[in-house]
């Protein structure tokens, strides 16, 4: 079998349940081989889908989708960043750069308060 790469996002199952409809004929085929390569159903149909996976994963065409989309995926993220940012009214800032208040919140780099009966006082 095939090493395959694990893309389970912690806190979930890292198993999914896939219902599949088969002709009855190609049911009946798949039991036969996997009883005669003394696999369970399931076993047999991991192994195909791994290898449908490996041989997909080495297209260039599927790798340059992939990589349109990855591009896609990142200009959005900026474009939210940004927005993100705007409503914030602060600069975009890179991660390493953002303090973080108690409440997980970026702070803002002056705060204000008011004293009572004065003008605002900066602190």
């Amino acid at each position: 079998m095939t090493p395959s790469h694990d893309l389970s996002v912690p806190g979930e199952s890292a198993r999914k349940t896939l219902a599949i409809r088969l002709e009855s004929g190609q049911h009946a085929q798949l039991t036969m081989i996997a009883q005669l390569e003394e696999l369970t159903m399931t076993d047999a149909i991991r192994q195909a889908i791994d290898q449908w996976i490996e041989t997909r994963r080495n297209n260039p065409q599927l790798q340059e989708r992939a990589e349109a989309v990855l591009a896609d995926i990142e200009r959005d993220a900026a474009s939210r960043r940004g927005a993100i940012a705007a409503l914030l009214g602060s600069e975009e800032r890179t991660p390493a750069t953002r303090r973080k208040s108690p409440m997980g919140f970026a702070q803002p780099s002056q705060r204000t308060t008011r004293q009572k009966g004065d003008e605002p006082a900066t602190s």
